[in-house]
């Protein structure tokens, strides 16, 4: 009975946690890219932390191989590419989620950077929770875009399954 007064019939509880993740979520991106440039100096010093974080994981045994070869042949070379790119994306990419745009391309670009950052030998809680966050984003999509400007939009419908979506053509008997 005291689940039941929490909720009203038209059900506001859920939709209204999806949307709080959503929007906690793309904080962390947003917040994630202003510390590495305002704290961890990434445009003051470019290249020097994040060429040594790459050269630490190197020398990580939690890394995989393949990746080794990735930051190895590919990551220290676009270093400096990577230094800027990489905090920009993080701020745009918070944006966007937090006010609802294009949200689930964006989710998925966080994941991919997500995917690095934990291939890179950083597996902690905080990467858990953020890994957890953005698969039940992308779950519950129909409720994180409750509050959003794809909802205002047709962005939804591009992202969203649809049964039967399969047109039948006549057949002419000749």
């Amino acid at each position: 009975m005291g689940i039941n007064l929490m909720v009203n019939k038209k059900g506001w509880l859920f939709p209204s946690l999806v949307v709080s993740m959503r929007v906690l979520f793309g904080v962390g991106w947003l917040l994630a890219g202003i510390t590495k440039i305002t704290e961890k100096l990434w445009f003051q010093e470019p290249g020097v932390f994040l060429s040594t974080y790459l050269n630490s994981a190197l020398d990580n045994p939690n890394v995989p191989l393949f990746y080794k070869e990735f930051i190895e042949n590919i990551a220290l070379d676009f270093v400096m590419t990577l230094n800027y790119v990489l905090p920009i994306l993080q701020i745009i990419i918070g944006a966007f989620i937090i006010i609802g745009f294009i949200t689930i391309p964006s989710i998925f670009i966080c994941l991919f950077m997500h995917v690095n950052f934990i291939l890179s030998g950083n597996m902690n809680v905080m990467s858990l929770v953020l890994y957890t966050s953005a698969f039940l984003l992308i779950i519950y999509r129909k409720e994180a875009y409750h509050l959003s400007i794809d909802k205002r939009t047709t962005l939804t419908t591009l992202f969203s399954i649809k049964k039967n979506n399969i047109r039948k053509l006549p057949i002419h008997k000749s």
